[in-house]
């Protein structure tokens, strides 16, 4: 099985070396650490990893510009953020730039390892206290738009930033049915399409169908992407 190279970026030298420990005890090389995005991306010129946990909140480049840029320049590498910040606007940037995780510094060894190995599996992973303010956003907006920037050949690839959106705006709430809105919300909530279909007294099939037809609508394949999408 292939070691995990891990590279830790954040601007509190003892959480650092805390990280460090614990995840060369379960088995993770540590390609290297770093105090700001700049030092990050001087070692991933150098080195590479497979996963980066990225503080917000650090002194000159932090980590929503990081990890824009490490998504654009180095794709295949996943992002966990690891921070004491989970405010509306932190919370969409990191997850509207790429990041595959967002947890909170007070989650834990355990949660931290256990997001790190979802992961790495191909799953996005979201604090509950950060899911829950994203359902606040989501339940308290009623009309958000997002953009499909159209590249050549008609390509639609989603862009999540309204503000920075070239061309063509839909509203994604009013191409939804209200039981897809419903759906939606229920999403937000971190409910699984079992729970969901408890609650709506519907059969799981049935969530299934509608959660595709939402994608089909926005173009938007991934839950945590939609929630934010919704938001604006």
């Amino acid at each position: 099985m292939k070691t995990l190279q891990i590279l830790l970026v954040d601007d509190e030298p003892l959480l650092l070396e805390s990280l460090e420990i614990i995840l060369t005890h379960h088995k993770m090389k540590i390609t290297g650490t770093a105090q700001n995005g700049l030092e990050a991306l001087s070692i991933l010129s150098k080195k590479t990893c497979d996963l980066a946990l990225v503080d917000l909140n650090m002194k000159g480049m932090g980590g929503i510009e990081l990890i824009a840029t490490m998504k654009s320049q180095y794709p295949t590498v996943k992002i966990l953020v690891l921070t004491t910040f989970y405010d509306d606007n932190n919370i969409t940037q990191a997850i509207s730039n790429g990041a595959d995780g967002y947890l909170l510094k007070d989650s834990g060894k355990d949660a931290i390892l256990g997001a790190i190995s979802q992961i790495m599996e191909g799953r996005n992973v979201i604090d509950s206290k950060v899911m829950q303010r994203l359902a606040v956003l989501v339940s308290g907006k009623s009309q958000k738009s997002v953009c499909h920037n159209v590249g050549p050949d008609n390509d639609k690839r989603q862009s999540y930033d309204i503000k920075k959106c070239p061309t063509t705006y839909i509203d994604l709430v009013d191409t939804m049915t209200n039981r897809e809105k419903e759906i939606c919300t229920l999403l937000a909530q971190g409910l699984t399409n079992r729970q969901i279909a408890d609650m709506l007294y519907i059969s799981e099939g049935t969530v299934k169908n509608y959660i595709s037809s939402i994608y089909d609508k926005t173009g938007i394949h991934d839950r945590v992407k939609l929630i934010v999408a919704i938001n604006g």
